[in-house]
C-alpha cells in the first residue's frame, strides 16, 4: 500500500476514535471509506505487488499443467490474430496455408513452428478439451466415489453459476470498449461496430447484439458480435459445458465399461454422424478426465494393460501428432483447398463427411491428443507449470477479451505508423500513415516493423488483461457462488429415529 494512503487512512481513524460529535464522526466515517475506495482503485489500476510482500508461493494443484496449457493457448490466439490483422490479404493466404502452398515456402508455414503463428485454431479446440477435462472433475470423482446424492447438487450449482461466469466479463468488457470508443470518436476500422449518432442509440445497439449473442438457442446463422468479433466461441463454450452437464447426469449410474463405451460413442456421434465438432471436444477432455481417474486409482480396463510398457512412447506420438495436426491449413473450409497443401493430400481423405469445416475434424485429435499427452511428458508439463504459464493461465479469459479490442484501436495505429497499412487505413488514419515508419525485413511472421510494435502492445495488453482479471474475471466466479448460496436452502436436518 502506497506510504501515503496508509497516513491518510490512520490519522482518519484516529481522528473517528477522538471525536465525539455524531456529525463530525459521519463526515470522518464517509471520508474514511472514500479512502478506502481510493486504495481499492489505485489496487486495480497498479496491481502488481509491493517489492516488500513476502508471499509465500502457493502449492500447485494437480491440473495446474492444464491452467498453463490454457494460458499458453491464450497468448497463440493473441498472436495469431496479430498476425492476420498487420499482415495483407495475399500474406494471410500464406499464413494459413501449408508449406509450399502454391509454391511459396515460408519459414513460418514450416510444420510444427507453424503453430507459434497461426496457432488460434489449434488453441480454441484446445480450451475446448480442457473445459471438458476440468467441468467434469469434480462430479466425475463423485461418479467414481459412488456419492450419486452429491452429483445432482453439483450439477446444479455448476449450472447455476456456468452462464454467469462467462458472461459477465463480456457484458463489461464490450461496453466499456463501446463507450470509450464513442467518447473518442476514433474510426474502428471494418470489422468492428459502427458509431451511432447518440450515445443512447449505440447503448440500444450494444444491447441489442449482447442479449441476442447471449441467447444459445437461436436459429439460422451464428449471431454477431461486433463489439468484440473475437468472442464467438463464447456461445459455443456454453453450450459445450451444458453437454458436459447433461452427460455426467445421464451416465452417472452407469458401469465403468458402460460409461466409457458410451462416451466413446458419443464423440464419434458428434465427429461422424453430425458436424458437432465442439461437442466432440468437450466430450473428449471429459473421456481424458475419466481415464485419468481410472489410472489413478488402477482401475483401467485390462486393454490399456497391454500398452502399458510402451506408455511414454506412445504419448510423444501423441504429441507430436498433435503439433503436426495442430498446424492444418485453414484458408478455407472445402477439403478441396486442403488437399491442394502438400502433406494434406492423403490426410484430407480422412475427414468425416459430416464435418463442414475441414480445419475442425484435424484440430479434434490434435486437441484430443495434446492435452492427453502434457501429463505423461515430462518436461512439458514441467513447462506449462512454470510461473509464466500460470500467470498466463490466470489472466487467459481476460486475455481473450482484452486483446481485439487493444488491436483495433491502438494496435491498428501502431502498425499503420510503422508501415503495415491498407487503403482503408490510408483513408480513415491517414495522420498515422508511416510516421514511424520501419524495414519490413526478415521472414514473413517475424519483420522487423511487425516485431517492434509489441514493445507496446504486448505490456499494454497484459496489462489490461490483468485489470479486467481483478475487476471482472475473479468477481464473476464469486458472484454466481454468493448467487447459488443466496436463492437456495440449505438441507433440511434429519431428526433421529
Amino acid at each position: 500500500m502506497p506510504s501515503d494512503v496508509v497516513d491518510m487512512m490512520e490519522s482518519r481513524r484516529e481522528k473517528l476514535e477522538d471525536v465525539s460529535d455524531p456529525g463530525i464522526s459521519v463526515a470522518a466515517v464517509l471520508s474514511w471509506l472514500a479512502s478506502v475506495r481510493f486504495y481499492n482503485l489505485w489496487r486495480l489500476l497498479f496491481p502488481w505487488p509491493s517489492k516488500s510482500s513476502n508471499i509465500a508461493p502457493e502449492k500447485l494443484r494437480p491440473t495446474a499443467y492444464l491452467d498453463g496449457l490454457r494460458g499458453f493457448a491464450a497468448f497463440l490466439v493473441y498472436w495469431h490474430h496479430h498476425q492476420l490483422w498487420a499482415h495483407s490479404d495475399l500474406q494471410k493466404i500464406f499464413i494459413e496455408s501449408g508449406w509450399g502452398y502454391l509454391g511459396k515456402y515460408h519459414f513460418m508455414s514450416f510444420p510444427f513452428v507453424r503453430i507459434f503463428f497461426q496457432g488460434g485454431h489449434f488453441a480454441v479446440g484446445t480450451f475446448f478439451v480442457i473445459s471438458g477435462y476440468v467441468l467434469s472433475a469434480k462430479p466425475m470423482s463423485l461418479i467414481h466415489a459412488g456419492e450419486q446424492a452429491k452429483i445432482a447438487d453439483n450439477l446444479g450449482s455448476a449450472l447455476f453459476r456456468r452462464w454467469l461466469r462467462l458472461y459477465i466479463p463480456i457484458f463489461a468488457t464490450t461496453w466499456i470498449h463501446m463507450t470509450v470508443s464513442y467518447a473518442s470518436g476514433m474510426w474502428l476500422g471494418s470489422l468492428t461496430f459502427n458509431l451511432k449518432t447518440t450515445y443512447l442509440a449505440q447503448m440500444w445497439d450494444w444491447y441489442c447484439q449482447l442479449k441476442n449473442f447471449s441467447f444459445l438457442f437461436f436459429e439460422g446463422s451464428r449471431p454477431s458480435l461486433s463489439y468484440n468479433f473475437h468472442l464467438w466461441s463464447i456461445p459455443i463454450e456454453m453450450k459445450g459445458s451444458i453437454i458436459i452437464y447433461a452427460a455426467l447426469l445421464a451416465l452417472a449410474k452407469c458401469t465403468k465399461h458402460a460409461r466409457l463405451w458410451l462416451q466413446g460413442i458419443l464423440i464419434f456421434y458428434f465427429l461422424y454422424i453430425v458436424d458437432g465438432w465442439y461437442c466432440a471436444l468437450f466430450m473428449a477432455g471429459m473421456l481424458l478426465n475419466d481415464l485419468e481417474l481410472l489410472e489413478t486409482k488402477g482401475e483401467l480396463p485390462e486393454f490399456f494393460d497391454r500398452f502399458r510398457p510402451f506408455k511414454t512412447i506412445i504419448f510423444y506420438h501423441l504429441f507430436v501428432f498433435a503439433l503436426y495436426l495442430g498446424g492444418v491449413p485453414a484458408h478455407r473450409v472445402e477439403v478441396e483447398d486442403l488437399r491442394q497443401n502438400p502433406g494434406w493430400y492423403y490426410l484430407s481423405f480422412f475427414k468425416s463427411q459430416s464435418i463442414y469445416d475441414s480445419k475442425w475434424f484435424f484440430l479434434f485429435f490434435a486437441a484430443a491428443f495434446l492435452v492427453a499427452s502434457v501429463n505423461h511428458i515430462g518436461w512439458l508439463k514441467r513447462f506449462f507449470e512454470t510461473s509464466f504459464c500460470q500467470y498466463l493461465g490466470r489472466i487467459s479469459f481476460a486475455l481473450y477479451l482484452v486483446h481485439g479490442p487493444i488491436l483495433e484501436t491502438l494496435g491498428d495505429r501502431i502498425y499503420t505508423a510503422v508501415g503495415w497499412h491498407t487503403k482503408l487505413q490510408e483513408e480513415n488514419l491517414a495522420h498515422w500513415v508511416d510516421i514511424w515508419e520501419l524495414p519490413k525485413t526478415g521472414p514473413m511472421g517475424l519483420e522487423l516493423s511487425f516485431l517492434l510494435p509489441h514493445i507496446v502492445l504486448l505490456p499494454v495488453t497484459f496489462y489490461a488483461a490483468e485489470v479486467v482479471t481483478r475487476a471482472f474475471d475473479e468477481p464473476s466466479v464469486r458472484f454466481p457462488q454468493w448467487l447459488y448460496k443466496s436463492t437456495t436452502r440449505a438441507p433440511a436436518a434429519r431428526l433421529p429415529a
